[in-house]
């Protein structure tokens, strides 16, 4: 006969649940490298390996890919077969963590957990000082935000975002003004300015590294019809200029949104139309207990979003200001007929549509 199974104390589960967590940070890290070193790739090409040969084959070091295979099989991500010693990528992991794979490779988002982590010691001091922490303090982070809109944006512009808004994708054929705020690398407008070269797309960013990266970009894709912009959307006046306006994943993160807002509402033409991406989630902390990516969202909103809005003055609204602050600041700059839409590519943001009254 079995011995019965004792239940565990709340104090063993918490403990069993803290292991679990140090588990997955780590497992955070692995997949983040695995993607960078392209590691994933390269074993989705084949049934099996060794280690070595999964080294060569990547030109890596099999000292630290052994390493690295150690991490991916004891965490279930990664199938071992002792006797023949050789790995294996299941397709089902494959789905959600090679290139192949976008717009659902989860990898590109686990490098947030490292960008974020070598900020740890200025947001450590921004709990005291309060003053939040300035871009410059997180490394990759240009390269990793260019990689996520690939994923979300990019990849989703004409076949999702733009049918949001009915007759846009005609529009833009025909021919009519594009801003794009916060624009960063400018891949999603670079996306579009080469699917409709008839309309004029402008992008305008704050920092120096991004706009080069952009300008860089569409004098080798060779777009005329774009411009990129240094500044701060806050500061621009550009009364009526635009017959649709975007922001993906940006208006949180101003020091000055509800400027940015108002600058976008005045900015567009009578009936144009602002596109706004930004992070799905409530105002209120009660309405998010058990969203599935709640916690990952108040991280990234405490280490990033609501940490750079304060170090340049800002409220520091945070990634989750949540649907109902954003509903009421849109409300707020002039917009009165905002709706809000999801896509099932993006579980990760709300999509606002607007338009400037005639």
């Amino acid at each position: 006969m079995l011995a019965p199974v004792l239940d565990k104390s709340p104090a063993e589960l918490f403990t069993d649940r803290m292991t679990q967590i140090l588990n997955d940070a780590g497992l955070a890290l692995m997949i983040s490298v695995g993607h960078r070193t392209r590691l994933f790739d390269v074993m989705s090409t084949r049934a099996a390996w060794t280690a070595v040969d999964l080294a060569e084959s990547a030109i890596l070091s099999e000292r630290y890919v052994r390493e690295w295979l150690g991490a991916m099989v004891t965490g279930g991500i990664v199938t071992f077969d002792e006797r023949l010693q050789r790995y294996a990528l299941p397709a089902a992991h494959a789905a959600s963590l090679t290139r192949a794979a976008s717009p659902n490779n989860i990898a590109v988002t686990t490098q947030w957990i490292a960008v974020l982590g070598g900020a740890e010691d200025a947001i450590v001091k921004a709990f005291a000082h309060g003053r939040g922490v300035p871009y410059s303090e997180y490394a990759r982070f240009h390269e990793v935000m260019a990689e996520e809109s690939q994923q979300t944006v990019v990849a989703a512009l004409q076949q999702h975002i733009l049918p949001l808004v009915p007759g846009l994708t005609d529009r833009l054929k025909s021919g009519i003004t594009v801003l794009d705020v916060a624009c960063g690398s400018g891949r999603a407008l670079l996306e579009l300015a080469e699917a409709f070269p008839a309309s004029h797309f402008t992008g305008v960013d704050a920092s120096v590294e991004a706009i080069t990266v952009a300008d860089e970009a569409a004098a080798r894709r060779r777009t005329p019809n774009t411009r990129f912009v240094k500044g701060d959307m806050a500061e621009l006046d550009t009364p009526r200029a635009y017959d649709l306006v975007t922001a993906f994943d940006a208006i949180h993160d101003q020091a000055k949104p509800a400027v940015v807002l108002e600058r976008i509402h005045a900015a567009l033409k009578p009936g144009g139309v602002f596109l706004m991406q930004d992070i799905l989630g409530h105002t209120h902390l009660a309405d998010n207990i058990g969203s599935p990516l709640a916690p990952f969202m108040y991280t990234i909103s405490c280490m990033h979003c609501m940490s750079v809005s304060l170090a340049a003055g800002g409220p520091g609204l945070g990634a989750m200001w949540g649907r109902e602050r954003a509903l009421e600041m849109l409300a707020a700059a002039g917009f009165r007929d905002a709706r809000v839409e999801t896509l099932p590519h993006d579980p990760i943001n709300y999509y606002y549509i607007a338009s400037k009254q005639q």
